[in-house]
C-alpha cells in the first residue's frame, strides 16, 4: 500500500510568490508551468485512481504580508486538506529595498498565517524554505549578500516548521548541493525564478516530502 500522504477525494493548495504562480494567471492557467504543474502531474501519472482537487495561489512579486492580506479569500475559503507555502525571497528583497520584512517582522506574519490555518482548517501544513541560486558568498556583490543573510529566513522558516509540526523542505540546501556539481545555469539564469530543470528539483523535494 503507498505511503504517499495526499488522499483521495483531498484538495490541495499550493500558496506563494511568483515560483509558484509562473504564469497561472495567464497563459499557463489554472496551474502555471513550474513545479506546481510538476508535481500535479507526476502525481497523476502514479496515482491516476486519486480523484484530487489542486488549487494554484501563486501571485508574483508577493511577500508574507501579501500572503496574510489574501488568506482568507485564497486559502481558508477553500478549506484544503493540503496547503504548501513557498515565501521568503522577495521579503529578503525588499528588505533590502527599505522595506519592513526583516527576519523578526517575517516571522510575526508567517506565524500568523500558521495560527489562521491551523485555528480555521484542518489542513496539513508544509512549508517551502526560499533559495537563491548562487555560490557567491566571498564577494561584496549583491548576490553575496543575499546569500549572508538568507540563512536568517531560513531559521525562521525551520523554527516554524518544528514548532507547527509541518512537513518541511529543503530547497535551498537542496539547490547547493546541485551547485557543487552543475553551473547556475543548469537550473536558472538568474538567482531567483527557475527554469524548467529547477522547478524540477523543487517538485521532486516537495513530493519527496509527502512520501510520494
Amino acid at each position: 500500500m503507498s505511503d504517499f500522504m495526499v488522499q483521495d477525494g483531498q484538495t490541495v493548495v499550493f500558496i506563494g510568490d511568483s515560483i509558484t504562480d509562473c504564469g497561472r494567471r495567464d497563459q499557463q492557467y489554472p496551474f502555471g508551468d513550474g513545479y506546481v504543474r510538476q508535481a500535479i502531474d507526476l502525481i497523476t501519472v502514479k496515482y491516476p485512481e486519486r480523484r484530487i482537487t489542486y488549487f494554484n495561489e501563486g501571485i508574483g512579486g508577493n511577500n508574507v504580508g501579501d500572503l496574510r492580506n489574501r488568506w482568507h479569500d485564497d486559502l481558508l475559503v477553500q478549506q484544503p486538506d493540503w496547503v504548501t507555502i513557498k515565501i521568503g525571497i522577495n521579503d529578503l528583497h525588499q528588505t533590502f529595498g527599505g522595506a519592513d520584512f526583516a527576519p523578526p517582522r517575517f516571522e510575526a506574519i508567517y506565524r500568523d498565517i500558521l495560527d489562521l490555518t491551523r485555528e480555521r482548517t484542518q489542513a496539513e501544513i508544509v512549508l517551502i524554505d526560499p533559495f537563491y541560486m548562487s555560490t557567491d558568498d566571498t564577494s561584496d556583490g549583491w548576490r553575496s549578500k543575499v546569500l549572508k543573510v538568507l540563512p536568517e529566513y531560513l531559521d525562521v522558516v525551520k523554527r516554524l516548521a518544528g514548532e507547527y509540526q509541518t512537513r518541511h523542505v529543503l530547497t535551498h540546501e537542496a539547490f547547493q548541493r546541485q551547485l557543487k556539481v552543475r553551473p547556475v545555469d543548469t537550473f536558472c539564469s538568474e538567482p531567483v525564478h527557475p527554469n524548467v530543470h529547477g522547478h524540477f528539483v523543487i517538485a521532486y523535494e516537495l513530493l519527496k516530502a509527502l512520501n510520494w
